[in-house]
């Protein structure tokens, strides 16, 4: 059985790697070995903060929503709270904008929180 080289399809593969390593500093730009594990590592973390930005842009939702509640005297556990009893289904990210874009709205929607506390 004769040796197989894997001339071709070894060369695109180091040119794929090479190329996504491309702006990288040291080595890790120009040298394969030390490219593909910087590749590796930042597919990597790529996945985990797909994940992360999820978790900022509630919290960054959640502050603004304090931010509104508070200025209207009601915290923000009480006025999420005030919404699931007044039967109000307005995810985080669309209260939020509320607050932002139309004040008067989410003053309703406050007022609405407010007399479901009682």
């Amino acid at each position: 059985m004769p040796r197989i080289r894997k001339g071709a399809a070894r060369h695109r593969a180091k040119k794929r790697v090479l190329k996504a390593a491309k702006g990288y500093r040291g080595p890790a730009g120009r040298q394969y070995r030390t490219a593909k594990q910087a590749v590796l590592r930042a597919a990597v973390n790529a996945r985990i903060d797909r994940k992360r930005r999820k978790r900022d842009f509630r919290g960054l939702w959640i502050i603004r929503l304090s931010a509104a509640c508070r200025q209207r005297d009601l915290r923000y556990s009480r006025f999420i709270h005030g919404c699931k009893q007044a039967n109000i289904q307005l995810n985080r990210k669309m209260l939020s904008e509320i607050a932002i874009a139309d004040p008067p709205g989410f003053d309703a929607v406050v007022d609405a929180a407010k007399a479901a506390i009682g």
